[in-house]
Protein backbone atom coordinates (compact mmCIF):
# COMPACT_ATOMS: atom_id res chain seq x y z
CA UNK A 1 0.00 0.00 0.00
CA UNK A 2 1.32 3.41 -0.90
CA UNK A 3 1.12 6.19 1.65
CA UNK A 4 -2.11 8.13 1.88
CA UNK A 5 -3.40 11.28 3.53
CA UNK A 6 -6.98 11.51 4.79
CA UNK A 7 -9.16 13.14 7.47
CA UNK A 8 -9.60 11.42 10.84
CA UNK A 9 -12.61 12.63 12.82
CA UNK A 10 -13.25 12.12 16.55
CA UNK A 11 -16.95 11.95 17.35
CA UNK A 12 -18.58 12.40 20.75
CA UNK A 13 -19.57 8.78 21.39
CA UNK A 14 -21.58 8.33 18.18
CA UNK A 15 -18.82 7.36 15.72
CA UNK A 16 -20.60 4.18 14.62
CA UNK A 17 -23.81 6.05 13.81
CA UNK A 18 -21.89 8.77 11.97
CA UNK A 19 -19.78 6.35 9.94
CA UNK A 20 -22.84 4.30 8.97
CA UNK A 21 -24.42 7.56 7.80
CA UNK A 22 -21.34 8.41 5.69
CA UNK A 23 -21.36 4.89 4.24
CA UNK A 24 -24.96 5.56 3.17
CA UNK A 25 -23.84 8.80 1.54
CA UNK A 26 -20.65 7.60 -0.19
CA UNK A 27 -21.05 3.79 -0.32
CA UNK A 28 -18.03 1.58 0.12
CA UNK A 29 -16.65 -0.76 2.75
CA UNK A 30 -16.86 0.19 6.44
CA UNK A 31 -14.69 -1.53 9.05
CA UNK A 32 -15.23 -0.84 12.76
CA UNK A 33 -13.20 -1.91 15.79
CA UNK A 34 -14.28 -1.22 19.36
CA UNK A 35 -12.17 -0.49 22.41
CA UNK A 36 -13.46 -3.77 23.87
CA UNK A 37 -12.03 -5.74 20.95
CA UNK A 38 -8.61 -4.47 21.99
CA UNK A 39 -9.07 -5.35 25.64
CA UNK A 40 -10.34 -2.09 27.18
CA UNK A 41 -11.69 -3.21 30.55
CA UNK A 42 -13.92 -0.17 31.15
CA UNK A 43 -17.54 -1.17 30.35
CA UNK A 44 -18.40 2.45 29.53
CA UNK A 45 -16.17 2.41 26.44
CA UNK A 46 -16.08 -1.29 25.47
CA UNK A 47 -18.68 -0.78 22.71
CA UNK A 48 -17.34 2.60 21.58
CA UNK A 49 -15.38 2.86 18.34
CA UNK A 50 -11.59 2.78 18.72
CA UNK A 51 -11.11 2.93 14.93
CA UNK A 52 -13.42 3.05 11.93
CA UNK A 53 -12.39 3.24 8.29
CA UNK A 54 -14.63 3.83 5.30
CA UNK A 55 -13.09 3.08 1.88
CA UNK A 56 -15.18 4.02 -1.15
CA UNK A 57 -15.09 2.87 -4.76
CA UNK A 58 -14.24 6.48 -5.71
CA UNK A 59 -11.02 6.35 -3.68
CA UNK A 60 -12.27 8.33 -0.69
CA UNK A 61 -11.06 7.31 2.77
CA UNK A 62 -12.59 8.59 5.99
CA UNK A 63 -11.39 7.44 9.41
CA UNK A 64 -13.01 8.06 12.78
CA UNK A 65 -13.18 7.13 16.45
CA UNK A 66 -14.88 7.94 19.70
CA UNK A 67 -12.65 9.69 22.26
CA UNK A 68 -10.47 7.31 24.27
CA UNK A 69 -10.41 7.63 28.06
CA UNK A 70 -8.69 10.81 29.20
CA UNK A 71 -9.22 12.72 25.94
CA UNK A 72 -11.47 15.76 26.09
CA UNK A 73 -13.14 16.18 22.70
CA UNK A 74 -13.76 19.82 21.83
CA UNK A 75 -14.74 21.45 18.54
CA UNK A 76 -11.44 22.22 16.87
CA UNK A 77 -9.53 19.27 18.30
CA UNK A 78 -11.88 16.63 16.93
CA UNK A 79 -10.28 16.30 13.50
CA UNK A 80 -6.77 15.25 12.55
CA UNK A 81 -4.97 14.45 9.34
CA UNK A 82 -3.87 10.85 9.07
CA UNK A 83 -0.81 9.65 7.17
CA UNK A 84 -0.66 5.89 6.77
CA UNK A 85 0.99 3.20 4.71
CA UNK A 86 3.76 0.63 4.82
CA UNK A 87 6.73 2.69 3.57
CA UNK A 88 8.37 3.13 6.97
CA UNK A 89 11.23 5.34 5.74
CA UNK A 90 8.90 7.71 3.90
CA UNK A 91 6.44 7.97 6.80
CA UNK A 92 9.19 8.43 9.42
CA UNK A 93 10.57 11.23 7.23
CA UNK A 94 7.20 12.97 7.22
CA UNK A 95 6.98 12.44 11.02
CA UNK A 96 10.37 14.08 11.60
CA UNK A 97 9.56 17.09 9.42
CA UNK A 98 6.06 17.59 10.82
CA UNK A 99 7.30 17.38 14.42
CA UNK A 100 9.94 20.11 13.94
CA UNK A 101 8.71 23.06 16.01
CA UNK A 102 5.60 21.12 17.02
CA UNK A 103 4.57 18.97 19.98
CA UNK A 104 4.61 15.18 19.99
CA UNK A 105 1.52 14.04 21.90
CA UNK A 106 2.13 10.30 21.43
CA UNK A 107 5.57 9.05 20.36
CA UNK A 108 5.84 7.09 17.11
CA UNK A 109 6.21 3.56 18.47
CA UNK A 110 4.84 0.01 18.24
CA UNK A 111 1.20 -0.27 19.35
CA UNK A 112 -1.04 -3.10 20.56
CA UNK A 113 -2.49 -3.60 17.06
CA UNK A 114 1.00 -4.29 15.68
CA UNK A 115 1.71 -1.09 13.74
CA UNK A 116 3.91 1.86 14.64
CA UNK A 117 1.72 4.86 15.47
CA UNK A 118 2.20 8.36 16.79
CA UNK A 119 0.41 11.68 17.11
CA UNK A 120 1.66 15.24 17.04
CA UNK A 121 0.52 18.82 16.69
CA UNK A 122 2.59 20.72 14.16
CA UNK A 123 3.89 24.26 14.65
CA UNK A 124 0.71 25.63 13.05
CA UNK A 125 -1.61 23.81 15.50
CA UNK A 126 -2.66 21.05 13.08
CA UNK A 127 -3.07 17.55 14.58
CA UNK A 128 -1.42 14.67 12.71
CA UNK A 129 -1.56 10.88 13.12
CA UNK A 130 1.08 8.67 11.50
CA UNK A 131 0.54 4.91 11.20
CA UNK A 132 3.20 2.65 9.72
CA UNK A 133 1.54 -0.65 8.83
CA UNK A 134 3.47 -3.84 9.17
CA UNK A 135 3.83 -5.74 5.90
CA UNK A 136 1.72 -8.89 5.94
CA UNK A 137 3.70 -12.09 6.27
CA UNK A 138 2.68 -14.91 3.94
Amino acid sequence: MSSRLNPYVMFDGNAQEAMEFYKGVFGGDLRLNTFGEYGAPEPAIADKVMHAQLETDRGFTLMASDPPPGIDRQPGNNISISLSGEDADELRGYWEKLSMGGTVTMPLEKQMWGDEFGQLVDKFGISWMVNIGQAQQS
